[in-house]
């Protein structure tokens, strides 16, 4: 099969296409014939040498991927058939023809969504709806600032927080970017970064309490400023580092807001968890996409042979929604 491997940390040049066996599913894993992958951040953080996979995991970067299974290995107890379209959630691998992975971390795809769509849908749904609704317990008619609006995260974060009746305030980069947040996205407050202090404007749109939950990619740059704009009992949600890992905290405001800072990855961890996760998100999330309340949102796709090209638009940041390689 064809796969794509990291020569050396670097930018989209560093990724090649290589020829190298297929692999085999092993104890409890099933084997899926790959139609697309999805690309995200974690992504050009592993091509970039910051990311490294888990112990264990594939070599070849990709999170999720959609297709059919084909082979089954030993003792998998999920109630699969070969042929089966379906999404999965890795620790890695995604960027090959084929991919073995836990039965657990594989759901069928929601109804009305076709295969190559569907790509677009695990690693977000299930970091939005793990940290969202499972981690922060969002509350209807809370108030959620996500940082991000019109990324892969950012386009599920804010339909998801809407079906489930909360009110969302979103960042976003360009006034076309916010402009899309507010019309397409259905953002209650949409924020130009660039332009606007975020702190401030979700203050004056709250009469001054704040946001309930705030769902953070930046880290260390949006720390401080992520506490002021807590409401009391806020919880702030650390799920990526692209403005760095350290930062000083003032703990009085913290203490004084009776708030909390949690910080989670996906990749990392157990199966079984991922396993709790993705189970959760077929039945919590997948009704939602059904019905049409969240709308998969694919920017554009790019066959394997041109991964360094996506790549390329990738780290552009001009994509809104995701950006997927198709086989």
């Amino acid at each position: 099969m064809k796969a794509v491997y990291i020569a050396e940390p670097g930018g989209p040049e560093a990724l090649q296409v290589r020829e190298v066996d297929d692999p085999v599913p092993g104890p409890g894993e099933v084997l899926i014939d790959v139609v697309a992958a999805g690309i995200n951040r974690a992504d050009v953080q592993q091509r970039r040498g910051f990311y490294p996979p888990p112990p264990g995991a594939s070599e070849v970067p990709g999170l999720e991927v959609s297709g059919r299974i084909s082979a089954f290995g030993p003792d998998v107890v999920r109630p699969f058939s070969a042929g089966d379209r379906v999404v999965a959630l890795l620790a890695g691998g995604g960027y090959a023809q084929k991919v073995a992975v836990p039965a657990e971390q594989v759901v069928r795809i929601p109804e009305g969504v076709d295969l190559v769509t569907a790509a677009s849908l695990p690693e977000t749904a299930a970091t939005v709806y793990s940290n969202l609704m499972m981690t922060a317990q969002l509350q209807r008619d809370e108030l959620v600032l996500i940082h991000g609006a019109t990324g892969g995260i950012g386009t599920m974060g804010v339909q998801m927080a809407k079906a489930f009746g909360a009110r969302v305030a979103a960042t976003a980069g360009s006034e076309e970017k916010v402009s899309t947040a507010r019309a397409f996205l259905g953002v209650d407050l949409a924020i130009n970064y660039r332009e606007q202090d975020f702190v401030e404007a979700v203050r004056d749109a709250t009469d001054g309490r704040g946001a309930d939950v705030i769902l953070d990619v930046v880290g260390a740059k949006y720390l401080e400023r992520n506490v002021e704009a807590l409401a009391p009992y806020g919880r702030l949600i650390v799920i990526g580092l692209q403005g760095g890992a350290k930062a000083e905290l003032n703990l009085g405001l913290l203490l004084n807001k009776r708030a909390a800072i949690i910080g989670t990855a996906l990749r990392p961890r157990p199966v079984g968890e991922k396993g709790v996760i993705m189970s959760a998100v077929r039945e919590h999330v997948w009704p939602l996409i059904a019905d049409g309340r969240i709308k998969p949102l694919v920017d554009k796709t790019f066959p394997l042979a041109d991964v360094q090209k996506a790549h390329e638009y990738f780290d552009s940041g001009e994509h809104v929604g995701k950006v997927l390689l198709t086989m």
